[in-house]
Parts: structure tokens; sequence; C-alpha cells
């Protein structure tokens, strides 16, 4: 008789998370269970979607002559991105990221109003990332050394509706070739019994 093996502590739901937001170069946090230090700062509410983990990738497929199926696959573009929608839209490293303008500019008057113009022609806006994804006791931490809001969602300003800033981040490789960098607090796979 098969024996299957199944076990819920292996399984994960986003239950909780958070991000953070640094200049390029930033290191990665120590550790998913560790509270990230300065310059990392934090980005604040996100809304009950939770973060998206997305794979945008393209293949070129070659099939002999003589053949129905290819033999051989090239990847041709494999691209990494996150979303997510912050909910904090008065927090400065928010505002900082949807209009790409650096905090300091959203120093408040003495009358305390902050003022602050968009420009027509937006310069490339580069930023390290920590994702953390959290589900008990296992967490999941997302290095992006250096990533930017490729697309920014509508803001919608209304009675029934948390206004929100939607994202997209695209991760771009670093000088080791890599784009994102994994640290993960997950239980033992335990052994096929059969094994």
């Amino acid at each position: 008789m098969v024996n299957i093996t199944r076990a819920a502590d292996l399984t994960m739901v986003g239950a909780n998370g958070g991000a953070w937001v640094a200049p390029v170069g930033t290191a990665a946090p120590d550790s998913p269970l560790t509270h990230p230090l300065t310059p990392w700062a934090a980005l604040g509410a996100i809304s009950e979607d939770g973060l998206t983990n997305g794979w945008d990738e393209e293949s070129q497929a070659f099939t002999p002559w003589g053949l129905t199926s290819p033999f051989r696959t090239q990847i041709t573009q494999s691209v990494r991105t996150f979303g997510l929608t912050m909910w904090e839209t008065s927090r400065k490293s928010v505002m900082s990221l949807q209009y790409r303008i650096d905090e300091a500019e959203f120093t408040a008057d003495v009358e305390g109003i902050t003022r602050f113009a968009e420009t027509a022609s937006p310069v490339p806006d580069r930023r390290a990332f920590w994702f953390l994804v959290i589900d008990g006791e296992n967490y999941r931490g997302f290095y992006v050394p250096d990533g930017e809001i490729s697309e920014r969602g509508d803001v919608e300003y209304k009675q029934d509706t948390m206004s929100g800033f939607e994202w997209t981040i695209t991760t771009y490789p670093d000088a080791s070739g890599n784009t994102v960098y994994h640290a993960d607090k997950i239980p033992v796979t335990p052994a096929d019994p059969l094994s």
C-alpha cells in the first residue's frame, strides 16, 4: 500500500509580514528573525492582499527536423517581481518611493505643510528591499539588492475604500548576477517512512 506523507507545518499561509527599503548597496538583514536596522526604513501596513512574488519567464523551444516536440529549451527572459499595496500613504518612506523623491523633501514647514512637485521626466529610482512573510514559526525573507517600482496603480480617494499605493517592484541583477536572495526559517522536512 502507498503511504502518502503530509506535513501541515511545511505549508505556508502568508498570515503576516512586512516590507523595508534602503539605499542600493545596503547589506541584507542578518536573519528573518531580527528586526532590520538603520538604514532600513519600514514601509508600514500592507493591504490584506499581502505580497505577491511574481515570475515572468519566456523561453525558446528548439524542435529538430523530423520531430514534433522540442529536444531543447532556452530561457530567453527571467524577471522576478514583487507586488503589494501600501496603506500608510503618509509615511515618509512610502511617499519617497511613490513619488521618487528623497525623504528629506517631505519635511513640513512651521505650519505643518509639506510641499513637493512631481516631475514630468522621472529618472530611475533604484533601492534595496527586504520583504518578510510570517506564518507561525515559518519565516521567509526576500532580499532584493537592486530593485525599482516599475508599475504604479491608480490611487482612489473615496469613503468606502482605503487609499493605497499599489506597486510592482522589478528586481535587477547585482554584481554577482543575482536578483533575489532568500533567508528562511522553515521546519525540517521529515524523512519518508519508506526511505
